[in-house]
């Protein structure tokens, strides 16, 4: 097959590049050469160059709840954003542009149509983020997590290829049952006061229910939270953060986390049940329209922030702990191997 370059476009946040490195790293392995846009204060500037992948910067910001004063700046940069991102593409020679989404992603993609270069979207969440939602009819593959993506996209132009996630969390065996119910609680790498609180809550429910707790925290909590934690006599242990997560998940029956589209990829590939508490201030609501498309497929209970108390946490405990088989089966449906290497597959079709 005719070796390509193929350019990476989406970064911010790990959510957007760690999945983008994943395709990158299969383009490479098939021979391909590839290259990324992305910002200087981006996750992108770290992850990227760590991988040994080549890395061009634009100026660009976000459009979505920035305020006016940053709005104005970005459109202000987007064409001088757009023409640089068209020269970087000429230069490079790229056969296609890959989209993990994210303001990044805007300039580069309008830059890509604007060149006639096929463009080829990854969307993992259920409610497709901003520059994916506005360019949807000009893309031309969207490889999709949820089936309700679909619509957004032009007919025939879609496919369901899911996420990728790290070979670990697939590799995880089903946990035998044992008479104690272990429950790992996680707000993320930097926590969420909102599980934290609700964690410290169950505290006293807990003392005579057979159930151990893995709590990860986050750093800024950790300390105080942890010296009420070992007074508190409740079976588990509290971690600032967890540097192993499969290993974490391994020892679960039960996950309690944010609705996030990597966390709840990896539920799906490991096959646990879960709590979903979405992050009420995530853009267009994604973490709540996952954490819908995945109650609705019987592999979670949905929890809303403002709804999420030690009571209520341990209540949805209860209720779940007599449906975790079928609900590990229904999250297991919802799992996509080889994401990385079928978005390869897709890219490489475009080649002449």
């Amino acid at each position: 097959m005719t070796k390509a370059t193929f350019v990476m476009a989406g970064g911010g946040t790990g959510g957007h590049v760690i999945p983008a490195l994943a395709v990158a790293g299969e383009l490479r392995a098939r021979g391909h050469a590839v290259r990324f846009i992305g910002t200087r204060r981006g996750l992108e500037s770290k992850l990227v160059l760590a991988e040994n992948f080549p890395l061009e910067y634009i100026e660009i910001g976000g459009l979505k709840r920035v305020g006016l004063r940053r709005t104005l700046t970005t459109l202000a940069e987007l064409p001088v954003s757009v023409w640089q991102a068209a020269r970087m593409l000429e230069r490079s020679g790229a056969a296609a542009v890959f989209s993990m989404g994210g303001y990044v992603a805007g300039p580069v993609l309008l830059a890509a149509l604007w060149k006639r270069l096929p463009v080829v979207v990854m969307e993992p969440n259920a409610m497709p983020g901003f520059t994916h939602r506005r360019l949807a009819r000009f893309v031309s593959r969207a490889l999709l997590s949820f089936e309700e993506t679909a619509r957004w996209f032009p007919r025939g132009r879609t496919e369901i290829t899911g996420l990728p996630v790290r070979e670990e969390f697939a590799a995880l065996k089903p946990k035998p049952r044992s008479m104690f119910l272990t429950v790992l609680i996680t707000g993320g790498s930097q926590g969420s006061r909102t599980l934290n609180r609700a964690a410290e809550q169950a505290w006293p429910l807990l003392k005579s229910a057979k159930i151990r707790l893995i709590h990860q925290t986050g750093l800024a909590a950790y300390e105080e939270i942890a010296a009420r934690f070992r007074s508190a006599d409740v079976d588990g242990e509290i971690t600032p953060f967890f540097s192993d997560m499969p290993t974490a998940f391994a020892q679960a029956d039960l996950v309690v986390s944010r609705a996030g589209a990597g966390t709840v990829s990896e539920l799906a590939a490991a096959g646990k049940p879960s709590i979903l508490v979405p992050l009420p201030t995530a853009s267009d609501q994604h973490q709540l329209r996952n954490a819908q498309a995945f109650e609705r497929a019987g592999a979670s209970r949905l929890l809303l922030d403002s709804e999420t108390t030690g009571p209520r946490l341990v209540e949805e405990i209860a209720k779940i702990s007599t449906q975790l088989d079928q609900m590990a089966a229904a999250v297991r449906s919802l799992a996509h191997p080889g994401a990385a290497r079928r978005a390869a597959e897709v890219l490489e079709t475009f080649l002449n």
